[in-house]
């Protein structure tokens, strides 16, 4: 049900604005969406609430039009360590930079309100999501999205909104709508769904463990359903404010000195022109038919010395795929504020996508990251992941380099990471390839937002992307899907069309997995020989103290001189990683001089033996039992029954022969133990000790005295 409270504001300035609130119950979890209280000096701001998380949501855009020929629509999500309760690690102890979490969210928010502007709004549009509040249960990305569509239906900005979003999780074949964290740890679908008004889809992102065809389908279909909750909600606060949104002005200079209806004029012909081709005659601009694909040549094993490599060829779209593995302390560890907020936990496996500029007979800047090449890579990677042995003993790394570019390269990533990692010898459970199917549709005369006619094309060029209203972007196995991305370019596309688009690019998958499979089948039995290796070595906890040595002085230097990395797994196991096999050899090597066989097996508990002191202290002295074994403190506390600050006070010194006995090893830390004052005799306390009771016994009269 929905509740509504509208209050006229106090402050004079803002006396016609109203305070609007509004919440309803979207799967019995109360969301609250408010707007009027927070930052009034904005074009538009809203508050949305889920469980104690918050988040504002601002809108702001310029009066003035840009000399552009995009939308310049900037989205800005940024983490708030404050809105978590945690302070930041770095040294100025304030949020630096941008995460790649936070890059990856404003691209979701862009995706999902972009279609909506107008056609020819060439204003400065910026949107701000300011984390209020987190309570670590609720994740606010799906929050930001419903609070950018309130901020701007309720602005005068031009916006042909509003929409909603919803998260959509399966958990043991049950259909969850915004779940709780702990709810997404164990679900096998991560789906975001935003929606237009009738009952439209506007963007879609998912990733999920080889989740059927028709249950990805139903799970969008009830997304879609439960957006349509919160539309009718930011519907109802616009009629109750009244919104009036501004005319923008269309003439203006372009950067060329044309005017604005002469390039708007020659785009919408050579648009009509390419779109008539499709939509008439059935025809693409390099001759396929709608459902062809273009040619597809695979490639593994091209390079010796890498753990894993493929190239992948798709047209005129080239991918080279490498793979390196490397120990598990070389996995993406998130910051403290990502983990508040979203729970991520360590990534032993990662996809990185390059995109350099002579891919597409460019000149441009090397180095750095954008968010495009941000945000190919994670759908690669999501494509990827649901397939990699959660069990791998190592972190693997797959880089995915675009040497030629003529649409959809982040699904040749996909299809190339999987080549590699079954040329690699990583035991995924299926074959991954990824398809874009695109949409040239025809509007409706009297219901613009509406579809009269479409035409769906599998395999989409660059121009046909970029010409089209539609990239579709569908990644799996032959049993289901892994990933699926939509980028819509239209207000909206009707759940009909959406569901061919998931069948017709689910055949073409299957297609590109059997070309794939002339290639290489599955993976291979074994790694390459060159490939590094993992191996748990068990450390009696009597060897322990000497495997690791004085304050780690072993491990470094075993670390230092072969090259591995070790890290402990329990008492008396560690991990050794060695990045080859010849470095695992002389590791091997080092452990078993470190903790060779001595002559402390033949040390019997309660025993008495002669030890020399090598060494003098302030806490002891260091003795030795056997001349081939290790120097062992002997701590002033077990050095006489009197306490000692220095053993100078016994007389002790270097070379010296002492009595002691052994008790065998400390079970928690491995050391020994030994001690010289259980063998002294403490004669001086004996006998003021028999003193003391015989006086006792005859003063008090005692009639026994052999018992006193």
């Amino acid at each position: 049900y929905y509740y509504y409270c509208y209050c006229c504001c106090c402050c004079c300035y803002y006396c016609q604005l109203f305070r609007i609130h509004v919440h309803f119950y979207l799967s019995c979890r109360k969301l609250e969406i408010s707007s009027g209280r927070f930052a009034r000096f904005a074009d538009g701001s809203a508050v949305v609430q889920l469980g104690d998380t918050s988040v504002m949501v601002t809108a702001v855009s310029k009066t003035k039009p840009s000399p552009s020929q995009f939308m310049p629509l900037v989205v800005d999500y940024r983490q708030k360590a404050a809105a978590a309760g945690r302070i930041p690690t770095n040294y100025l102890r304030r949020e630096l930079g941008t995460t790649d979490h936070e890059i990856l969210t404003s691209r979701l928010i862009d995706r999902s309100i972009r279609p909506l502007f107008p056609p020819g709004y060439f204003y400065d549009t910026q949107i701000l999501c300011n984390l209020l509040a987190v309570d670590g249960v609720n994740d606010p990305d799906v929050l930001a999205i419903n609070a950018a569509s309130t901020a701007l239906a309720l602005s005068d900005i031009p916006w042909n909104g509003p929409i909603g979003a919803v998260r959509v999780g399966m958990v043991d074949g049950e259909l969850l709508i915004n779940p709780t964290r702990a709810e997404m740890s164990s679900s096998t679908l991560n789906l975001i769904v935003a929606g237009a008004p009738s009952s439209q889809v506007v963007m879609i992102e998912a990733s999920a463990e080889n989740v059927l065809q028709q249950d990805f389908c139903h799970a969008i279909k009830v997304g879609v359903k439960h957006t349509q909750q919160i539309i009718h909600a930011i519907q109802q606060m616009m009629r109750e404010q009244k919104v009036t949104k501004r005319t923008p002005v269309k003439v203006f200079s372009a950067p060329n000195d044309m005017p604005f209806e002469i390039i708007e004029s020659f785009n919408i012909v050579s648009k009509e022109i390419f779109r008539n081709l499709v939509l008439n005659e059935y025809r693409r601009c390099d001759g396929r038919e709608l459902t062809a694909l273009r040619n597809i040549s695979c490639d593994v094993d091209l390079f010796k010395p890498l753990h894993g490599s493929a190239l992948f060829q798709r047209g005129q779209t080239q991918v080279l795929c490498s793979v390196t593995f490397d120990s598990l302390e070389s996995s993406v560890k998130p910051d403290i504020i990502t983990t508040a907020l979203s729970g991520i936990k360590d990534r032993n496996f990662m996809l990185h996508y390059e995109f350099p500029p002579y891919a597409t007979n460019e000149i441009g800047k090397m180095g750095g990251l954008n968010r495009r090449e941000l945000g190919h890579g994670a759908l690669a990677e999501k494509a990827l992941r649901a397939v990699i042995p959660k069990d791998f003993p190592f972190t693997i790394r797959v880089t995915a380099e675009v040497l030629e570019s003529n649409g959809s390269s982040s699904m040749a990533s996909a299809c190339g990471g999987s080549l590699a990692l079954m040329d690699a010898g990583v035991p995924i459970s299926s074959p991954v390839a990824g398809v874009a199917i695109g949409l040239i549709s025809k509007p409706n005369p009297e219901k613009s937002a509406e579809i009269q006619d479409y035409r769906l094309l599998t395999d989409i060029l660059g121009i046909e992307d970029y010409l089209g209203d539609m990239d579709f972007k569908l990644a799996g196995t032959n049993k289901g899907i892994t990933a699926l991305q939509a980028d819509v370019k239209i207000p909206g596309l009707p759940l009909k069309l959406v569901m061919e688009a998931i069948q017709q690019a689910t055949v073409a998958k299957r297609e590109i997995l059997g070309i794939m499979n002339k290639c290489i089948v599955k993976p291979r039995d074994k790694r390459k020989e060159n490939g590094p290796v993992v191996e748990n070595v068990r450390v009696p906890i009597t060897r322990r103290a000497r495997f690791v040595g004085p304050g780690g002085y072993n491990l470094r230097r075993l670390q230092a001189q072969t090259g591995v990395t070790i890290s402990q797994v329990d008492e008396e196991t560690f991990s050794v990683f060695a990045p080859t096999p010849g470095a695992m050899n002389e590791a091997q090597d080092f452990i078993s001089e470190i903790c060779k066989d001595d002559q402390e097996q033949q040390l019997e508990f309660g025993a008495v033996y002669t030890a020399t002191i090598t060494e003098i202290r302030d806490i002891g002295v260091m003795v030795k039992l056997y001349p081939n074994m290790s120097a062992v403190l002997l701590h002033n506390s077990q050095l006489d029954h009197k306490r000692i600050k220095h053993p100078s006070a016994l007389g002790l010194e270097v070379g010296q022969q002492i009595q002691v006995k052994y008790f065998g090893r400390d079970p928690t830390d491995g050391r020994m133990r030994l001690s010289r004052k259980v063998l002294q005799t403490p004669a001086a306390s004996v006998i003021k000790t028999l003193s003391e009771k015989q006086s006792i016994s005859m003063g008090t009269g005692n009639s026994h005295p052999t018992n006193s």
